[in-house]
Parts: C-alpha cells; structure tokens; sequence
C-alpha cells in the first residue's frame, strides 16, 4: 500500500513524499518532469525495502514555490532536511535520471546521510548543461514561446524529434508528453532551468567517494546515453555498472532488470 504525507520545506513549500513496502528505508527520487510513479514502477516491489519518494518542486502534488529556485540544489537541500527530520540516516539513496543527479550531491554534499548509491540511467556526470539534455531545454523553450498545441507541431517537424523517432523513441514519447503537463508554467520552467543545471560535484569529489555505488544504464536512450552511465562509473571508484534491457526495446524486461539488479545491490549492503 502507497501512502502519502505532506512536507513542509524551510520556505513553506510543501512537499508531497510517496512511500510504499516494509523494511528499512530506501529513498527513491524520480527523472525530470516525472513523479512517485515512475519510482514506484521501477522500485523493487519484493525486495523487503520501505521505497521513499520525495515528490521535489513542482512534480507530483507537490507546489512549485518560487520558480527561480528550482534547481538541484534546492531539491537536494529540500530533501536533505526531509532526512534529518524523519529518517534514521544514513541509508541508501536512489534515483532515475535527475533523481540520480540528486542522490550524487547528496553522497558529496551531505555523505552523513548517505549509506549506498543507485543510480539509474544517469543524465549528467559533473558538468552542467550537458548536450545530451538539450531536447529537454528545446521543449521548455518552446512552451515558453508558443501555446501548447503550436509548441508541440512545431517540436515534432524538428531534427530533434526525427533524430529521436529512430534513435530513441522512449525519449520522444517522454518528451512529446511534456506538451500536455500541467501547469505548462511550471513545467517549462522546469524543462529549462534544470536541464541548464548541473549536480554540483567535481571528478575529485568523485574519486573521493568510497561508499557502495550501483550505476545502470542502457543502449537506445539519447537523453541519459550510456557513455555517461559508464563514465560516471570510472570517476567513483566503489562503482559497479550494469547494462540493461532498453525502455524502447523492451519494457517489461526494463523493469524485470531494474528490479533484480536494484534488489540484488540492496541485498548486498552491509546491515
């Protein structure tokens, strides 16, 4: 049974955080644009772990607050606080895309929260902006210039769309679903203020780390290519990476290798 509870951050954001299963806990953060969902989809359902999902700005039920201070940072910060507060710590900390991005600040920024690290089809490794986050900012832009109809016609006759249609059709049908998130306000500042950001960390806060680290990733995924999945894996030097089914090959075996690898890694740790 999922249940919900409401979080009040330091500026009177309220937060919601999604939580499902028995066990110790597991924080469990989800992709830009995404929800307590996606996380409960790709979370072990068996594995004997309580998931924990902070549902960040803007996502979810959660509020947005004030738009200019949506950034990892923040959510990294606002989740900090939701540990301090109400988990005993540290414990393993997850995520999907930019719920990687968060857990990897988290283990540099705030290692006494952190016990282990999964991170799923990482987007970024240190530097912001990266490229291969760019047809999100494409989509931001466009929302933010055109109505929702007119921005999406207009996405769609685009080289990135064609691109996408042949290299990663998960990735478009992702990005052609932002069209109709609402707010559209809030998710176009989302889809452009985070794809310009960054995780905050260096190679050398990286090579620093020492705690247990699971990375996966896989082919046919231009947003979150798996040549940064794998670098990522040689900066930190506790890393293990592994190679799963794609999303647009097979999306039951996706989940199938999600699970058994996450649960296998969370199996393993040290009580």
């Amino acid at each position: 049974m999922r249940i919900s509870e409401a979080f009040k951050c330091s500026d009177g954001t309220v937060l919601n955080v999604d939580s499902a299963g028995q066990g110790a806990p597991v924080l469990f953060q989800h992709g830009l644009c995404g929800d307590a969902n996606q996380t409960d989809e790709a979370f072990p359902p068996k594995a004997g772990f309580r998931r924990i999902t902070v549902e960040v700005r803007g996502h979810g039920p959660s509020h947005a607050g004030d738009l200019t201070r949506l950034s990892i940072a923040t959510f990294a910060e606002d989740i900090a606080a939701y540990i301090e507060t109400h988990l005993p710590f540290p414990l393993p900390i997850g995520g999907i895309s930019m719920g990687a991005a968060i857990a990897l600040r988290l283990a540099v920024h705030r290692p006494d929260l952190v016990k282990a690290l999964v991170l799923v089809r990482p987007a970024w490794i240190t530097a912001a902006q990266p490229a291969n986050m760019q047809p999100n900012a494409e989509v931001g832009r466009l929302l933010q210039a055109l109505p929702a109809k007119e921005a999406k016609a207009a996405f769609l006759v685009g080289e990135t769309a064609r691109h996408l249609s042949q290299e990663a059709p998960d990735n478009l049908a992702s990005l052609t679903g932002f069209f109709h998130r609402e707010p559209l306000s809030v998710t176009a500042a989302l889809l452009t203020r985070i794809s310009q950001d960054g995780p905050g960390v260096s190679d050398q806060d990286l090579a620093r780390l020492s705690l247990p680290v699971l990375i996966l990733g896989h082919t046919r995924d231009a947003i979150h290519p798996i040549a940064s999945a794998r670098a990522l894996a040689e900066r930190i030097p506790s890393a293990r990476f592994k190679d799963i089914t794609p999303k647009a090959e097979s999306r039951s075996r996706y989940l199938a290798d999600l699970h058994l690898a996450i649960s296998s890694f969370l199996k393993d740790l040290p009580q």
